[in-house]
């Protein structure tokens, strides 16, 4: 088993739905599995290991098998994963590893009838946000010369 730095890009609610948030935590690594401590996922992720399961302040996700998330090395990284019901993508030769937004994070906006907020230019180059439409009907046109 090795320690090695890790970048864990985090896609979730917190980052806004845009760009990731990385931050970076050292990790155990023995052949595919990795292991994040359990004060670096309570510090940079905000989870920490309750009677009641996974909990992050109010929130508390039961877990099932704990002993699967839970060794002395410190939290698997893909039972994490599992038992938050987000997906996990992991690079080891990169050092890196993207944890995504749970399927509820994701279809939230799609119950709302919820348009992603992106900005775009207009023909004359100004930016427009989908925000800025919000309650209006908007017609949005895409084209490509390709």
């Amino acid at each position: 088993m090795t320690t090695r730095a890790l970048v864990l890009m985090l896609l979730d609610a917190e980052s806004g739905g845009r760009s990731p948030r990385e931050v970076r935590v050292e990790a155990s690594v023995d052949g595919e599995s990795v292991r994040l401590s359990a004060a670096d996922v309570a510090s940079e992720l905000g989870w920490t290991i309750e009677a009641e399961g996974l909990c992050r302040g109010p929130l508390c996700v039961p877990l099932p098998d704990d002993a699967a998330l839970l060794t002395d090395d410190g939290l698997e990284l893909a039972a994490l994963a599992r038992a938050l019901d987000r997906p996990l993508a992991v690079d080891l030769a990169e050092g890196a590893a993207a944890l995504g937004a749970s399927v509820s994070e994701r279809s939230a906006p799609l119950l709302r009838l919820e348009a992603p907020d992106v900005e775009l230019p207009d023909a004359a180059g100004r930016l427009h946000r989908v925000s800025d439409h919000r309650g209006s009907k908007v017609l949005l046109t895409v084209h490509s010369s390709w």
